[in-house]
């Protein structure tokens, strides 16, 4: 049988047999991970116990841990009076109807660009990534254009959801994580799925999509997660309050506000994104790194 390749790792194997090493080693590690740990968790532990004390106590100069006295009523004041409610039923719908389009365009270019290969699709594809290069600040006025006046149907989406959905249907960094995936299905499956009869899109719904799951799962938490906790594009094209999501909302009410029913606030907005991510997050880290098919 043929040896197995020695496994590369920062320590070498003879280096941890001596205690001063192993020491230092766990040491390292263990500072390592507390630290990420705690520049992580501590803002939202603040967040959490700041909406647990008074105003007057968030306002003190030196500030404590904990709560001198614990105010969990705060969480439901923030909801009832500034009808919370609303404006997570518009966020809701918002990150939908993206999710929605996102898969809709996204699947359909990636699937066209890996499998049907249309004539100039590797510079389509370049162009597409080219965007990647760009900040978001140096779209935002193109993009608004746009949106005021839409291209031959001339139709204004200013305080329209679609204002949110377009912009995100086209997805640079998803068209190319789903083209990556759909390259490594082998093309026999789908002339296996022709000879039968199936057209082009019955491949894709039939064929290619139960195959894609994990790919699919990453991509509908990229494209909720954009959507939940964007704030500068939906504060420029849905001036509406009614019309506003969490993150707009609660930054147009911070000035009537109590802070600790701002943190409140913020804590419920904070929270579906949270569990979305403990539920999912080996489909996450499964999908991305999805690279071959078994059997």
């Amino acid at each position: 049988m043929a040896a197995e390749s020695p496994v590369r790792t920062l320590i070498a194997p003879t280096e941890l047999t001596r205690r001063t090493s192993r020491f230092l080693y766990r040491f390292v590690l263990v500072s390592t991970l507390v630290g990420f740990t705690l520049a992580f968790v501590f803002p939202l532990f603040w967040m959490v116990t700041g909406a647990l004390k008074t105003s007057a106590e968030l306002a003190d100069p030196n500030p404590s841990l904990l709560p001198g006295s614990w105010h969990p009523e705060t969480y439901a004041e923030a909801w009832t009076n500034v009808g919370l409610g609303q404006y997570f039923l518009n966020t809701l719908l918002l990150a939908g109807g993206a999710w929605l389009t996102q898969l809709l365009v996204d699947v359909s270019a990636a699937y066209a660009l890996s499998k049907l290969r249309p004539v100039l699709g590797n510079a389509v594809l370049a162009m597409m990534l080219a965007t990647l290069m760009l900040p978001v600040s140096a779209l935002l006025v193109p993009t608004y254009l746009t949106v005021v006046d839409v291209p031959l149907v001339h139709l204004n989406l200013i305080n329209s959801p679609w204002a949110i959905w377009l912009p995100a249907a086209a997805n640079a960094f998803n068209i190319f994580v789903l083209k990556r995936f759909f390259d490594q299905i082998p093309t026999e499956l789908l002339d296996a799925a022709r000879i039968d009869g199936a057209g082009t899109l019955r491949v894709l719904v039939s064929v290619v999509l139960p195959l894609s799951r994990p790919v699919l799962a990453v991509v509908s938490i990229f494209a909720v997660v954009g959507v939940w906790k964007d704030f500068l594009w939906p504060m420029l094209v849905l001036p509406e309050p009614s019309r506003q999501p969490l993150t707009v909302a609660l930054n147009r009410l911070a000035e009537f506000m109590p802070a600790n029913q701002l943190l409140a606030g913020m804590v419920m907005a904070s929270v579906p994104l949270l569990v979305l991510f403990l539920i999912f997050q080996r489909h996450i880290i499964a999908g991305l790194t999805a690279g071959s098919l078994k059997g």
